[in-house]
């Protein structure tokens, strides 16, 4: 099929608010991001990925879009945009746009078109049903907490939000609703954006009916037999054939529940659909089912390893691989899958990225983690303003029966406001993020984790990062070799190799901070240590040292 562009490309997220903030108002801008642009073409990243700049009224950070062709005043005008897409641009930097058309937010004119009569002619770009026995069509909850359904006075009618009432479903059975989303994605490509990010693009297809279901402990049933992912892949191709398809982009979908079946579907190499999907079987191995998520449970090794494994065999040849630690909606890397103490924090933030950036498939680096950024060390909710938490909060403190100390260590653990406190550019006031005061609470460690720190530093996290972001560009074993897992059952290693044509690399990677003994693979005796992705100045004979990364390429003689 050919290389495409994005197979070797290493993918940077930006969350807008909190990457740089340009004015002191507290919150990160569109010209503060071009301002740093620098940064990121010294890192070495190609990709912008940028978490939403819509306008909003900011219900849900932005995720709630009123409308699609306007820059949210907070972060800038549409110039600011068009100039920041130019400097990447010209720093070889490709800028790919959040696309959230799952739902829009209640104040969009379609919506307030569909809510002002039952006859409008936008009524059916949503959701809506009358009651059933004086209450909701049926018993199913949102994500973030109580019914899937508000009910409207003015209508007499309630409308489907499978997020925040301030976030009502798009109904895509609708062909209008398809040709206004299309006209739209064509309007910011043919500005020259270079795709997409599709947020939750896997509910898109609902099962109509909106059937009730087993309550489970909040009382709702799973929102998840609402979504029909058979029925989506239609309108993807749909999308292809009338958009896409006219220009050179990277498409990336959110597919929670996505299986590697499913995926290679979504990201068929044909390039009929999608470049790639993200899913969710990595970050999801804690959790209960009283709780959910909200644990301080770490995840075993050998089951991160299995489900790495089983995604990296399934799409072989047949489609294409994302790859991430974390990311807006998850905590801090480093935090949750490495140790974030003081001794340990660097060498274990190196491991991480050689153990995931030497994969098959598309690696994205989250603002911040390319410094070793950590979880935040909440004590109060206050501190948090994350709609997802503060439900979270109120379910472990009262349907629960946590104390306020055991929830917060829960928040602490996997709050995503862990990820979106301001970046820490420099060991100042506000780390440099703002010259006022930021809209969340920067970490206490941005005196020692910073980016002024570590750029000019060669033994830095930050110029590891930049290390493997050069040897991507220039191996072709790391972008298409294949994978093969090496020593699945260990509990402390992660070892991996890639294969192609007769050359070979083993990637060894512990998740202790302990020594262990290892011997390399007989056919390994010799071979030339890969000096980007070793995270000591040696590789040493028959041991790994506590958190210790290296790759060893095999060549033929």
């Amino acid at each position: 099929m050919g290389e495409h562009w994005w197979q070797r490309a290493v993918v940077y997220q930006i969350y807008p608010k909190s990457f740089q903030d340009s004015t002191g108002n507290g919150m990160g801008d569109i010209p503060g991001i071009t301002s740093r642009l620098p940064y990121l073409a010294t890192l070495g990243i190609d990709v912008i990925w940028l978490s939403p700049v819509y306008e909003s009224p900011m219900d849900d950070n932005g995720y709630d879009i009123s409308d699609y062709r306007a820059i949210w005043p907070g972060f800038g005008t549409m110039a600011d945009f068009d100039e920041m897409l130019a400097r990447a641009h010209d720093l070889g930097i490709r800028i790919v746009m959040d696309l959230v058309v799952n739902h829009s937010s209640d104040e969009h004119e379609w919506f307030k078109q569909a809510r002002s009569s039952r006859e409008n002619p936008y009524r059916d770009f949503y959701h809506w049903r009358d009651p059933v026995d004086g209450h909701e069509p049926s018993n199913m909850g949102g994500v973030f907490g109580g019914s899937i359904w508000e009910w409207d006075e003015g209508t007499q009618q309630y409308y489907l939000h499978c997020f925040s009432r301030k976030q009502p479903d798009l109904n895509w059975e609708n062909p209008r609703v398809r040709d206004e989303v299309f006209d739209m994605m064509d309007w910011w490509l043919a500005k020259g954006v270079d795709g997409f990010r599709m947020d939750v693009i896997g509910m898109i297809a609902k099962d109509t009916t909106f059937p009730s279901g087993e309550p489970g402990p909040t009382g709702y049933a799973p929102l998840h037999a609402l979504i029909q992912d058979e029925r989506v892949h239609p309108w993807l191709r749909e999308m292809r054939r009338r958009v896409l398809s006219k220009y050179d982009t990277m498409t990336v979908g959110e597919v929670g529940g996505a299986t590697v079946e499913t995926a290679k579907r979504y990201a068929n190499l044909d390039g009929s659909e999608l470049s790639m999907v993200f899913q969710f079987e990595h970050v999801g191995l804690t959790g209960s089912p009283e709780r959910g998520k909200w644990t301080t449970d770490k995840p075993r090794l050998v089951d991160l390893k299995r489900v790495f494994d089983r995604w990296e065999r399934g799409l072989e040849g047949v489609a294409w691989n994302s790859l991430y630690w974390d990311n807006h909606d998850q905590p801090r890397a480093v935090s949750r899958w490495a140790n974030d103490s003081d001794e340990w924090r660097e060498t274990s933030a190196k491991m991480l990225a050689t153990c995931l950036h030497l994969m098959k498939g598309t690696p994205y680096v989250y603002q911040g983690e390319e410094l070793g950024m950590t979880n935040f060390p909440f004590a109060r909710m206050d501190q948090i303003n994350d709609l997802e938490a503060h439900d979270a909060y109120r379910m472990l403190t009262q349907d629960c029966g946590c104390s306020h100390d055991e929830a917060m260590a829960a928040m602490r653990e996997i709050c995503r406001d862990n990820a979106r406190t301001p970046m820490q550019w420099d060991d100042g006031d506000q780390a440099g993020f703002t010259t006022g005061a930021p809209w969340l609470e920067v970490n206490p460690n941005h005196v020692t984790i910073n980016a002024k720190a570590q750029v000019g530093d060669p033994s830095s996290v930050f110029s590891h990062y930049r290390g493997l972001i050069a040897l991507r560009k220039e191996s072709d074993l790391v972008v298409h070799g294949t994978f093969r897992l090496l020593e699945p059952e260990s509990e402390e290693l992660f070892v991996y190799e890639r294969v192609l044509s007769d050359e070979r690399m083993l990637v060894v990677c512990s998740f202790c901070d302990h020594e262990l003994p290892y011997r390399v693979p007989a056919g390994y005796a010799g071979a030339e240590p890969v000096r980007a992705a070793c995270n000591y100045t040696d590789v040493a004979d028959g041991i790994v040292r506590p958190y210790e990364a290296f790759a060893l390429l095999a060549r033929p003689t």
